[in-house]
């Protein structure tokens, strides 16, 4: 088990945050610091700022940087605050990473480039170039699902001797490869799949980001702190606890930002609508969701 001591360059504990807009569709900067706020008093260590749970396809470069200005003035030094950066073009990606260095990021998240579906030597091309931009230490995003391109186990080992290339942020459903590269490298890896929190953990993960996290940050840190303690049985039932809210946030059909917003939403709390093309969640479906948040509290 990893101390607490040890703990990653980005911390443990790590919000995918929603991007808050006011009723207008207009970018919320004062409910994004206080739902920032409320998140890392939640137990968050770490807040992922315009990733795919903050609708980065939808939001200017402008309110992109606008965004980690605020919220690292909110939260100051209680956490690590990660921009989201990755687009499809590798200009426009190092355009975007020193963008966010200079609001005030203190890492980045780089996700593959997605629609193009580049080969492997220019997918480590791309991610090398962006590393190389910025003074900023790196986490790279592996989603296929969503991009369309895995970053190959023996595609991570090689960017794994760049200085800055620290983490991964692990969405590609294949246990197999992650653990080949957790036992060959020191990349910090974190699960972007809820319902992977123990599991990846177990292994030598890092941690989490979570878009979960978003409605129950206190409920999701409590699993990995129960397992730094020892108490892996507590840490076992903890996870299958939050296993309901979890597959209707991030199974159900409905995408995370949008079921996100919708629990935030009917909590009274910063987040207000999805922009399109994504639609709000409907009424049944925010009843499910707040009968699984109430039963988790």
């Amino acid at each position: 088990m990893t101390s607490p001591s040890s703990a990653p360059v980005f911390g443990r504990a790590l919000c995918a945050m929603v991007t808050p807009f006011t009723d207008d569709g207009l970018l919320d900067l004062d409910g994004a610091q206080r739902l920032a706020a409320r998140l890392v008093d939640g137990g968050c260590d770490g807040l992922v700022l315009s990733g795919t749970t903050g609708e980065s396809p939808t939001t200017s470069d402008g309110e992109k940087s606008a965004l980690v200005r605020a919220v690292a003035e909110a939260v100051g030094d209680r956490a690590t605050v990660v921009a989201g950066v990755g687009s499809f073009a590798t200009r426009h990606t190092v355009e975007l990473a020193l963008q966010a260095e200079k609001a005030g990021a203190e890492g980045l998240l780089v996700v593959t480039p997605y629609y193009s579906k580049p080969p492997q030597a220019a997918v480590e091309a791309h991610f090398r170039e962006v590393a190389d931009a910025s003074g900023l230490p790196l986490a790279l995003y592996d989603i296929p699902g969503r991009t369309g391109t895995r970053i190959e186990p023996e595609t991570m080992l090689r960017l794994a001797e760049h200085p800055r290339i620290v983490a991964v942020k692990d969405c590609a459903y294949e246990l197999m490869g992650t653990q080949k590269v957790l036992a060959r490298t020191d990349l910090a890896y974190y699960t972007g799949c809820d319902e992977y929190i123990l599991a990846m953990y177990a292994i030598g993960g890092a941690g989490y980001i979570s878009t979960v996290a978003n409605a129950v940050p206190r409920q999701l840190r409590a699993i990995i702190d129960a397992f730094d303690a020892g108490d892996t049985t507590e840490a076992q039932r903890l996870q299958q606890r939050a296993m309901e809210l979890i597959e209707l946030m991030m199974g159900a059909g409905l995408p995370g930002t949008v079921t996100s917003k919708a629990v935030l939403g009917a909590l009274g709390l910063p987040g207000g609508p999805v922009r399109a093309p994504l639609l709000p969640a409907g009424r049944e479906a925010t009843d499910g969701l707040m009968t699984a948040y109430e039963a988790l509290r």
